[in-house]
C-alpha cells in the first residue's frame, strides 16, 4: 500500500506531507512521490512497532517503538486512516505469524497483541457504524458506500481473528511456562564444625592471645 500521509516534523514546520509507502513488512517515507527514487526519508519495521490511535482525532494514528522511534502521522479521512489501520495490521500479523520464536523471547508481545486486539475492535464497530448508516440513508441505501466499508470490514475482521489466535497462543505458552526462578546449581552447606585438633586448643587455652597479626 502506498499514498500521502501528514508527519508531524516539529513545532516550526507542523504536519507536512510525506509519500507512504507499506512493502515486505516496511514502512518507508519520502518527501514527495517523485521523490522516491533518490531514497526514502525514514522507514520502520512495521514488526517492531506498536500501532495506537487517537480516541478524538479519527484521522490520527501513531507507531511507536518504545524508547526508539515515534511517527505521529494523520490521514485526509477516517477511512483512509482505516485502510492504512489495516494495511499494517495485516502486515504486522503476516510477519509475527511467520516468527513464532519472538513470542517466547519477549515477555511483552501479549500486551501489545492485546492492544491492537482493543484498536481492531474499535475498527470493526466504527466499520459497523458506517455500514449500518450508509444503509438507512433518507434517499436509499449508498450502495458504493456499503461495498467500499464491507470490504474494509472484511479484511478488520481476517486482522482480528488472526490477532486474537496469536493472543490465545501467547496465554497458552504463559500457563505452560510459568516465569518461576529455577536455579540448577546445589551450593555445598557451610561446615559449622570443629576440627578435632582444635578443640584440644580451646579446651586448654585460659584467655586471648595473638597469633601472628600484621597491622
Amino acid at each position: 500500500m502506498e499514498g500521502i500521509l501528514w508527519k508531524w516534523t516539529n513545532y516550526w514546520n507542523g504536519w507536512q506531507t510525506r509519500w507512504f509507502v507499506l512493502k515486505n513488512g516496511i514502512l518507508s517515507y519520502y518527501k514527495s512521490q517523485e521523490e522516491v527514487n533518490q531514497g526514502c526519508k525514514g522507514s520502520l519495521k512495521v514488526q517492531a512497532c506498536e500501532i495506537n490511535v487517537n480516541p478524538l482525532d479519527t484521522t490520527r494514528l501513531d507507531l511507536v517503538i518504545p524508547g526508539e522511534q515515534h511517527l505521529y502521522l494523520r490521514a485526509a479521512t477516517s477511512q483512509e486512516r482505516q485502510q492504512w489501520l489495516v494495511a499494517l495490521g495485516s502486515a504486522k500479523a503476516c510477519i509475527e505469524g511467520n516468527e513464532n520464536s519472538i513470542f517466547d523471547s519477549n515477555p511483552d508481545v501479549l500486551k501489545s497483541k492485546k492492544s491492537e486486539l482493543r484498536l481492531y475492535c474499535d475498527l470493526l464497530m466504527q466499520q459497523v457504524h458506517v455500514i449500518k448508516s450508509a444503509a438507512q440513508e433518507q434517499n436509499g441505501p449508498e450502495i458504493e458506500k456499503m461495498d467500499e466499508s464491507t470490504r474494509f470490514l472484511s479484511a478488520t475482521c481476517d486482522t482480528f481473528i488472526k490477532t486474537l489466535e496469536e493472543c490465545m497462543s501467547l496465554s497458552n505458552v504463559d500457563v505452560k511456562n510459568p516465569l518461576t526462578p529455577s536455579c540448577d546449581t546445589i551450593f555445598p552447606m557451610p561446615n559449622n564444625s570443629i576440627p578435632s585438633n582444635k578443640k584440644k586448643n580451646i579446651t586448654k587455652d585460659n584467655g586471648p592471645r595473638l597469633v601472628n597479626q600484621t597491622m
